[in-house]
């Protein structure tokens, strides 16, 4: 059995085997020089009528100016890369590291790269050559430190920024090129069950996940169905849309025997078809819908440095 995989904030430890984070321009005062201006044209009422020029001069004379939009900065790279591939030894985990500037992976797949860079389900990864899955890769990418601790208040945009980082990474070490494109696949819905959902609501904070072949757990999260959702494609190897309409944040384990487990007297889940009626009271069925999925177009082996 394959150890379980660890997904804590900013951290994610993908399993051996396992399918795999205003401008304000102030003119000064205007509110008085409209107020001067409107009691000069209340004053002259009195004395003669304004011209729909006069007005149309003074409307102008308070139009608020406009200011260009600032040219967004380029996205930044990292300083120094270093890509090799990787040696394997018995039992060893899968991990990618992003903090303090920093990228590192360690026995990953250029697909599980992939799937962090462009934050998509690898599910939803289609085309490449075989060795996309197969080929492991170490990497060590640095940028300046002060690439996440400038972004501290806001962490969503310094992963974003990350991302886009090994976008360009990727692009220039592996000749990576793809585009976005929506197929219509066969995907599993998550559903009710009869007899409605079988699992507690949680207070815990920030998002716990885990994922093996044979369990998966989650906690907390802004929709924990959600994150369900996109746990059990990984497994199933398919999309899984959540359409239970459940929102919130509960805590959820499921467990079950993999289909090509052999046999042994502690065998006793069920399969992950039964394991999520019987132990969630949810439903996967199989449908077919339209699904954003990112086709590789081109990639090439890394020359190591």
């Amino acid at each position: 059995m394959a150890p379980a995989e660890q997904i804590r904030e900013r951290r994610v430890d993908l399993n051996e085997g396992a399918n795999l984070e205003v401008i304000v321009v102030s003119a000064q005062k205007p509110y008085l020089l409209l107020s001067l201006l409107l009691l000069a044209v209340g004053t002259a009422t009195f004395a003669a009528p304004i011209t729909r020029a006069q007005a149309s001069a003074v409307q102008n004379s308070v139009a608020p100016q406009t200011t260009a939009a600032p040219t967004p900065l380029p996205t930044p790279i990292f300083d120094v890369a270093a890509i090799r591939l990787h040696q394997p030894l018995p039992h060893e985990h899968s991990s990618i590291y992003d903090t303090n500037g920093r990228f590192i992976t360690a026995n990953v797949s250029l697909k599980a790269i992939v799937q962090w860079a462009f934050d998509i389900p690898a599910s939803r990864i289609v085309g490449g050559p075989a060795w996309l899955d197969s080929a492991r890769f170490d990497i060590e990418a640095e940028a300046e430190n002060a690439l996440d601790t400038a972004r501290t208040y806001d962490s969503s945009a310094a992963k974003l920024e990350k991302q886009r980082m090994v976008q360009a990474l990727l692009a220039d070490r592996f000749k990576l090129t793809t585009h976005p494109e929506t197929r219509e696949l066969p995907i599993y819905a998550l559903v009710a069950a009869k007899g409605g959902p079988k699992f507690l609501a949680t207070q815990v904070s920030g998002t716990s996940i885990t994922r093996g072949r044979d369990h998966i757990q989650a906690e907390g999260g802004d929709n924990t169905l959600t994150i369900l959702a996109e746990q059990l494609a990984e497994t199933l190897d398919r999309v899984v849309v959540d359409k239970t309409g459940i929102q919130g944040r509960y805590s959820l384990t499921l467990k079950w025997t993999p289909d090509d487990a052999a046999p042994t007297p502690d065998s006793s889940e069920p399969s992950i078809f039964t394991a999520m009626e019987e132990q969630l009271g949810l439903k996967i069925v199989s449908q077919k819908g339209p699904v954003q999925v990112l086709v590789i177009d081109h990639v090439e082996m890394p020359t190591e440095n």
